[in-house]
């Protein structure tokens, strides 16, 4: 069992790494047909053409391949005997050599390059307990370019819905050039400083498309994705109609003295792939 998902996790990278997600893919056709700018179609032409390229010669869709993050929920009645943190280890300096990626990660201070993209807490397990006889495992490689123009704000508890509205609109007016565009943004409001940056990038993961079941957070969504793309900041910060293809929204309780709201950017190269493995030895990939 320990050998297979180990294999399942470096094919399960390379899967993320070489295919775009096809909610992402028809997102960015979507964009194409409706662009007027004859610069932001030829923009969005070359993505497109980009993504079938690296279909089609089985190579990483970007060069930076990114921080390979793992979001794991482990059902309760799930039985192993492994570590999966060592099997995850394992699994990414195997992709590293085979596929292979780019080594990106390095110590902070030395900066001296591990050369198999770990490293201490790297990659990153966030890890979930939930019911069920399964262990759902969704790969989240994240590039330097998006990750880097993260964003945190602790506001006062009495600041308004309108207060927040501007502060992402803001952020967004300021930043989404630099992120490759057109991608997400992923917003993480409540909890702490750092569970609201989490939620950031849970938000990140649902399909493009796919409103959060809160009514409220839904409509907010929306009308962020509409006010957002209203900058006509355009694929790759040229202009044009579409700056975003999404917003997603994530909350968790607070203190009440608390309102933290975390954001996370996504470039275009939109990269995920789940899978969920059973007990038994069933494999579902999503």
């Amino acid at each position: 069992m320990r050998e297979k998902i180990e294999e399942l996790l470096v094919e399960l990278i390379r899967k993320a790494e070489i295919n775009l997600p096809k909610d992402v893919f028809y997102a960015l056709k979507k964009a194409y047909e409706k662009e007027n700018s004859k610069l932001a179609k030829a923009q969005l032409k070359l993505m497109i053409e980009n993504v079938k390229l690296a279909e089609e010669l089985k190579i990483p869709i970007c060069q930076d391949t990114g921080i390979i993050n793992f979001f794991i929920k482990l059902g309760k009645e799930f039985k192993n005997s492994f570590n999966i943190k060592e099997i995850i280890f394992k699994a990414v300096r195997k992709a590293t050599e085979e596929i292979p990626l780019r080594p990106s990660i390095v110590h902070p201070f030395t900066r001296i390059n591990s050369n198999d993209n770990t490293g201490r807490f790297i990659p990153y397990i966030y890890l979930e307990q939930v019911e069920g006889d399964f262990m759902e495992v969704t790969v989240f490689p994240k590039g330097a370019g998006s990750e880097n123009l993260s964003i945190l704000k602790m506001f006062n508890p009495n600041d308004s819905l309108e207060d927040i509205k501007n502060f992402i609109l803001e952020a967004s007016a300021e930043r989404i050039g630099k992120a490759c565009p057109p991608g997400r943004i992923g917003i993480g409001i409540g909890g702490t400083a750092d569970l609201a940056q989490l939620l950031s990038k849970k938000a990140l993961l649902r399909p493009i498309g796919k409103r959060h079941e809160d009514f409220e957070i839904a409509k907010l969504e929306n009308e962020l994705i509409n006010l957002i793309n209203k900058l006509e900041v355009g694929p790759m910060g040229l202009g044009g109609k579409t700056s975003i293809l999404d917003v997603g929204i994530e909350y968790a309780s607070c203190h009440t003295a608390s309102l933290p709201i975390g954001i996370s950017f996504q470039c275009w190269v939109d990269r995920r792939a789940s899978l969920k493995i059973y007990s038994n030895g069933k494999v579902e990939e999503e």
